[in-house]
């Protein structure tokens, strides 16, 4: 019987550090999902709005000893970014094809990349939980950290907002309708591109929201963006382009395998997640969870 509760208390905890890694790749992968399902523009910058999210908040701490203001400020500040990045770069090559697009972003992801070099060093860091998540409780016998339980719920929260708003007011039924038939939106009178640098800002200020809450769990780095980017994008792969309930159960799919996979065999961790991407692009091409997911 101990050993039953034993192995039962160890597969929880892992379950929940999965739950908390996934809820953390939602936020970012969900904004990344209806970029492209909107703009159809690949931003493989997206990973940097996650870094430079992490470092704004990082500096937005020390500064003001406030963890939740740099959970505030630094998703403005990186929508801003995001802003600037549609505005002045992207919207003059979104037509011209996704090459165009993947080596534009790719080239201002190395730019943010040695910028937060540049400007915070290339030392690894973290973000101060507040004290009232620091410390651990009690599951089953084992000792769970205090933070990865604010992250489920955090990230529970964040999924309800995003589907509330989108499934439930006037700005998330012109998304949805952009997704499915951008001329036609146009075609209404609807003002496509304001509609889509709100979307792009949006999307820009949940990876920076992303970068603050998963600082003080997976630390503050040079190089961060590139290490979530790959996952992300695994993500969007699985669960189906433009889609919110796509973006959250493919995080769910890729954030537990990734877990369990570290855990049960970790020298054959990526076997796992990739595993399961060419599954879903061999029987379900366009995603679990996209409209047509079988074709």
């Amino acid at each position: 019987m101990v050993k039953i509760a034993d192995s039962m208390s160890f597969y929880l905890v892992q379950f929940l550090n999965g739950l908390a890694f996934s809820l953390l790749l939602f936020i970012l992968a969900a904004g990344l999902s209806l970029i492209f399902g909107m703009m159809d523009v690949i931003n493989l910058a997206h990973g940097s709005f996650y870094m430079i999210g992490a470092y704004i908040g990082l500096s937005v701490l020390r500064f003001t000893g406030s963890f939740w203001l740099a959970l505030i400020i630094a998703p403005l500040i990186v929508a801003a970014i995001g802003l600037v990045l549609e505005s002045g770069f992207l919207r003059q090559v979104m037509k011209r094809g996704h090459l165009d697009q993947v080596l534009l972003t790719f080239g201002f992801a190395y730019i943010f990349m040695d910028l937060a070099k540049w400007i915070w060093g290339a030392d690894v860091h973290s973000i101060t939980p507040p004290p009232i998540f620091q410390g651990s409780v009690e599951i089953l016998g084992s000792m769970f950290p205090k933070y990865r339980l604010f992250v489920i719920v955090f990230g529970l929260l964040v999924a309800l907002v995003l589907w509330l708003i989108v499934e439930k007011t006037r700005l998330g039924a012109i998304v949805r309708a952009g997704v499915d038939d951008r001329e036609m939106v146009s075609g209404l009178g609807i003002d496509i591109d304001l509609t889509f640098k709100a979307v792009f800002a949006v999307g820009a200020a949940l990876a920076g929201l992303s970068g603050v809450v998963a600082g003080a769990v997976l630390s503050v780095y040079p190089g961060m963006d590139h290490d979530i980017l790959l996952l992300t994008l695994i993500v969007v792969v699985v669960g189906g382009m433009g889609t919110l309930g796509g973006a959250f159960w493919g995080s769910i799919v890729i954030g537990q395998a990734d877990t369990f996979g570290k855990v049960l065999f970790p020298d054959y961790a990526l076997l796992f997640i990739f595993g399961v991407m060419a599954a879903v692009l061999i029987f379900r091409p366009k995603g679990l969870f996209a409209k047509g997911g079988g074709g």
